[in-house]
């Protein structure tokens, strides 16, 4: 009698500021509906299934909150993260610089070296929008991610444009780990150590 072979875990840290459009891209994405949210405090996280070279794999996706106060605690859902989507509302020119300065801090972070970002363009159903050619160089990704692999990716969460296209282009830029349990058992004490310290 065989065991059943479990399927390459990875995890996906969904950063940004509040209002950028995070949780509505989560739910997007795993509901393909459109949900009203309030902002975040703490994290919400689920599960998706994807396909990466022809295996089935899972993906933990933890949003985490971006107001002022919870953007502290983002290195704590640093370790293990496979890659970074950093998500940002392409059509608040006001918030630009804070998104780009939170998103360099996070990137500077020695748990992430190395670990593919897909920054989100998000909200390009807004009129004025920047485009992808004008986030790339507002947050200058040549000389932010050098040294890993990045995109940029248009989006709008609330009508799902480019979600699934976002989602897949991060899957195959994910290296998957070689010990499948590990991460398994890493989400359940980062779930206990984030309650016991909130």
């Amino acid at each position: 009698m065989g065991h059943p072979i479990s399927k390459p875990q990875v995890q996906v840290l969904l950063l940004g500021l509040d209002n950028a459009g995070k949780s509505t891209l989560l739910y997007k994405l795993k509901h393909n509906a459109s949900v009203s949210t309030v902002p975040t405090i703490g994290f919400n996280v689920e599960m998706l299934d994807a396909r990466k070279n022809r295996k089935n794999i899972a993906v933990t996706v933890w949003d985490v909150g971006g107001q002022d106060k919870m953007r502290e605690h983002w290195q704590d859902y640093y370790q293990n993260a496979a890659a970074v989507v950093f998500v940002v509302d392409a059509s608040d020119f006001g918030r630009m610089d804070e998104a780009r300065s939170e998103m360099e801090r996070a990137l500077r972070s020695d748990h992430l070296r190395g670990c593919p970002v897909v920054l989100l363009a998000n909200k390009q159903d807004v009129s004025g929008a920047l485009t992808v050619t004008e986030m790339k160089d507002r947050f200058n990704m040549r000389r932010m991610c050098a040294g890993r692999d990045w995109l940029v990716q248009p989006c709008s969460a609330s009508t799902g444009f480019g979600v699934e296209e976002a989602f897949r282009r991060v899957i195959q830029m994910v290296r998957l780990p070689s010990e499948t349990g590990a991460v398994k058992d890493n989400i359940k004490d980062r779930v206990h150590y984030l309650r016991s310290n909130s």
